[in-house]
């Protein structure tokens, strides 16, 4: 082959590899771009009644959400998933001004969770022993996403109802104003991303 022959392949080649990088950049975006605005747009459910409740710790705010739904009748069982070992039942009903005790036949803590993945884990062997066929997952809104993702792959027939929790300080309506929110929100698609390669992995093997 030409030397000349030769830098054309060589440039040639150096485009498709260019073109390629750029088409996953580009199409990376546009998933992101549609996931936050995903995300901007959900809503608390009109109807959200459902066999049982399960909320995956990371602030008061989403326990609190929790404990109100459980009081308003929405559900009769709560599970709260990733609890820290050393809080006790007193001091949750404290953070959530709670207006009954967190009894152990309606509120169960499990302890065991560490992560999005371990809430999946814990919850789906709760709604098995139980016999749930519906569960209202309350987490924060950006988190929904990922929440789902796991808990589908762990209770595929079971009915997954989502109840966003909103943080004041967190403004999804407009994130692509504001760096923090964007950055939050990259954390999470990328956490969101590898969990469902992993899950589609898992069904395939």
């Amino acid at each position: 082959m030409q030397s000349g022959e030769r830098r054309k392949r060589r440039f040639g080649l150096r485009v498709l590899a260019v073109t390629l990088v750029t088409a996953l950049l580009a199409g990376t975006v546009v998933h992101f771009v549609l996931f936050a605005n995903r995300i901007a747009g959900v809503q608390v459910p009109h109807t959200a009644n459902a066999d049982a409740i399960v909320v995956l710790t990371g602030g008061h705010a989403r326990v609190n959400e929790a404990v109100r739904l459980l009081e308003e009748g929405r559900a009769n069982r709560l599970l709260i998933s990733g609890v820290h070992p050393g809080t006790t039942r007193e001091q949750l009903a404290a953070v959530t001004s709670s207006r009954m005790p967190l009894k152990k036949s309606t509120v169960e803590l499990d302890r065991v969770a560490l992560n999005t993945a371990g809430n999946a884990t814990e919850t789906a062997s709760w709604v098995r022993k139980n016999g749930f066929s519906s569960l209202l997952v309350v987490t924060s809104a950006y988190h929904l996403p990922r929440a789902r993702v796991e808990l589908s792959g762990a209770l595929p027939k079971v009915e997954l109802i989502a109840y966003p929790v909103f943080s004041k300080d967190l403004k999804l309506e407009e994130w692509y104003r504001e760096p923090a929110t964007i950055w939050l929100l990259m954390r999470e698609y990328v956490k969101y991303s590898v969990a469902r390669l992993r899950l589609t992995l898992q069904g395939v093997n």
